[in-house]
């Protein structure tokens, strides 16, 4: 994991509110920044479970809720928009979840706006390539009529304002593209999380379609590609960059290496591909690599065994 410069964090970005601190990335993130000399103020909705040190410099609001900005603090050099309703299968069966991220993202631009915030990061998602059939995405690839879920587009819409913020209001911004993030911070039905538990609990696995291939990062590299964009703000601003691992893999392989990982004996079973998911997504990380020195470290099959020792660990026992 690559540090932040000491020079940078007492420069002109001290002051830096994470909203969705209590979340997979934001968690992770808040510890990598404070470790960095940063001042981190969270905001979520729930208090962190993970980490008592970022529990307390979490404040609870509900984003969605513009009255409930007012407790937050004014002198921030930079927001850091993690927060939203990310599961996509989650956004097609409920809706209005997806609504809830359009009016967050608002909600957070008009304190910005109001409060003379001029630098924000907002993360996006793979999904909005959505299943076009190209062998590989890049930044520009991105299209509306490629949305496939509710989720993507309360995130291709985000760009949008994002976009007509910076247009209208002067702030500037860089937009990250994650891909399936993973390795701890998570109990929630995510592929990697949940294969590890049913294949603990001896459980089938089921997959969602058969020749599904995504593009999985490990947290940390994740967070190294915020990390990056902070770094390089100034040069890279309002600029898209795809915050992946640059590698693909059939999610049944996942199964594979966690069944062998744990030494279970679970069968895996196929089912078709649910309605809103992406099938098939290999992401260019090329821009991120030649623009921010992104190198993601923690390749697939290395990230899993480091997911399988944490979560049996922390969360999950026989």
């Amino acid at each position: 994991m690559t540090k932040l410069k000491s020079s940078l964090a007492s420069g002109p970005i001290k002051n830096i509110l994470v909203t969705g601190s209590s979340g997979t990335i934001g968690t992770r993130l808040c510890e990598k920044l404070l470790a960095c000399g940063y001042n981190v103020i969270g905001v979520d909705k729930r208090s962190n479970p993970w980490n008592s040190k970022i529990d307390k410099i979490t404040i609870i609001a509900d984003l969605c809720d513009k009255n409930s900005l007012r407790s937050l603090p004014k002198d921030i050099d930079m927001i850091i928009h993690l927060a939203a309703n990310a599961r996509v299968y989650n956004l097609v069966v409920d809706p209005a979840l997806a609504r809830d991220n359009f009016e967050m993202l608002f909600n957070v631009l008009e304190f910005g706006r109001v409060n003379n915030i001029k630098k924000i990061i907002f993360s996006s998602s793979r999904e909005v390539y959505g299943n076009s059939g190209l062998p590989i995405y890049s930044e520009e690839d991105a299209f509306v009529k490629y949305c496939e879920s509710p989720y993507t587009a309360s995130k291709i819409g985000g760009e949008a304002l994002i976009h007509a913020y910076h247009q209208c209001y002067g702030i500037d911004f860089i937009i990250t593209r994650f891909s399936n993030v993973y390795g701890m911070y998570d109990e929630s039905d995510r592929v990697i999380p949940l294969f590890i538990r049913q294949t603990l609990n001896n459980e089938d696995l089921t997959i969602f379609g058969k020749d599904k291939v995504l593009d999985f990062t490990y947290i940390d590299d994740t967070v190294d590609g915020i990390i990056k964009c902070i770094e390089h703000f100034s040069q890279e601003k309002n600029s898209v960059f795809n915050i992946a691992s640059g590698t693909s893999i059939p999610i049944i392989e996942v199964a594979e290496q966690i069944i062998q990982g744990m030494n279970g004996n679970n069968s895996i079973v196929l089912n078709d591909n649910r309605t809103g998911e992406v099938v098939r997504s290999s992401i260019d990380i090329s821009k991120a690599q030649q623009k921010l020195g992104y190198l993601p470290k923690i390749k697939i099959h290395e990230g899993i065994k480091k997911s399988i020792d944490w979560y049996t660990k922390h969360l999950y026992t026989k």
